[in-house]
């Protein structure tokens, strides 16, 4: 087989804020892997909180042995942005071969679209309260917070947008006083789940803490190691395929979190439909979607994922898997 990694750059729509910074383009690593018959694709983003760079993951991948399969590249890499791509392209390698969709081939039921949530961009509270009301028509808001002065946020969103469902992601922004300061407003304001209230290396503080709203592990969820270490301090964790290293692990960690008794939601990092393809089955029936990467790009791959007032569809043949 043959291993190929690519750069591609997406320009975002507009700017795109969160606790740690801005930016205003996606940049993503593309993995092929072709047999001489058959080219399956896969797409990563590296992520700087992981210390994760475009370089390290390509030269992470570009290190892989010729002849590889996904339980493989399991014990070749660890979990995150580089075995992502590489085992999201072997399930499209796998399905072209096979003449069957992947979720065939996972032995899944036919997916169907899913209710995505759309991400607000950290700002001003008139600026958040400007977007809100752009996309009030939306049945899910996820906001972008993790500062000590969210309050106002918080109330310009839902003035904003007073129908629809929201979900609050701090992004290990908050301590566990200002939490506990917001907890209740989150539930005066409607807020149906609170994502990474704290930092992973200080959210024991949330042990014995009341969660009045849902908690939604991120950063401190990657794979199904993370598990044993959430208990007594989240409800929900939230699967991403940059975190667990692809499908395969994400399917097996979705399995194990919903018997621990965990909801779910899925998530991504900001890429193009080819990132969010394998996801849409991962989210099939989740508590949250969240796989709006695209609807925040100006620009996206051909045969993108559609978007319609169903939620995120799945992908089609054409694209991947």
């Amino acid at each position: 087989m043959q291993i190929e990694v690519t750069r591609d750059v997406f320009r975002l729509a507009q700017v795109f804020t969160i606790s740690r910074g801005s930016r205003t383009e996606a940049q993503v690593l593309t993995c092929a892997v072709g047999d001489g018959g058959a080219t399956g694709r896969g797409e990563c983003v590296p992520y700087a909180r992981y210390d994760e760079t475009l370089d390290s993951v390509q030269q992470q991948i570009e290190r892989l042995p010729e002849q590889i399969d996904r339980e493989a590249l399991y014990d070749l890499l660890p979990a995150g942005a580089a075995r992502n791509a590489v085992d999201c392209a072997l399930w499209d390698l796998e399905a072209k071969r096979a003449g069957r969709r992947a979720w065939e081939l996972a032995g899944l039921a036919a997916p169907g679209p899913e209710i995505t949530a759309y991400t607000l961009s950290l700002g001003t509270p008139e600026t958040m309260r400007a977007q809100a009301a752009q996309n009030a028509h939306r049945p899910l808001l996820k906001i972008k917070l993790g500062t000590p002065d969210d309050m106002p946020r918080l109330e310009a969103v839902r003035e904003g947008a007073p129908k629809a469902r929201i979900i609050v992601d701090a992004n290990e922004g908050w301590s566990a006083d200002v939490y506990a300061d917001l907890a209740p407003h989150l539930v005066r304001l409607g807020v149906a789940l609170v994502e990474q209230p704290l930092p992973a290396g200080q959210d024991d503080a949330l042990l014995g803490m009341e969660r009045p709203v849902p908690v939604c592990a991120d950063e401190s969820c990657h794979d199904r190691q993370s598990l044993a270490s959430l208990k007594g301090k989240y409800d929900v964790v939230n699967i991403k395929l940059d975190k667990t290293g692809g499908l395969t692990e994400a399917l097996r960690l979705r399995q194990e979190a919903l018997a621990a008794g965990y909801r779910v939601m899925v998530g991504c990092m900001v890429g193009s439909s080819l990132a969010m393809a394998p996801a849409v089955l991962l989210a099939q029936g989740a508590m949250i979607t969240d796989l709006d990467g695209p609807l925040l790009l100006a620009e996206d791959r051909r045969e993108p994922l559609i978007y319609d007032g169903a939620g995120v569809h799945p992908p089609r043949a054409e694209l991947w898997g």
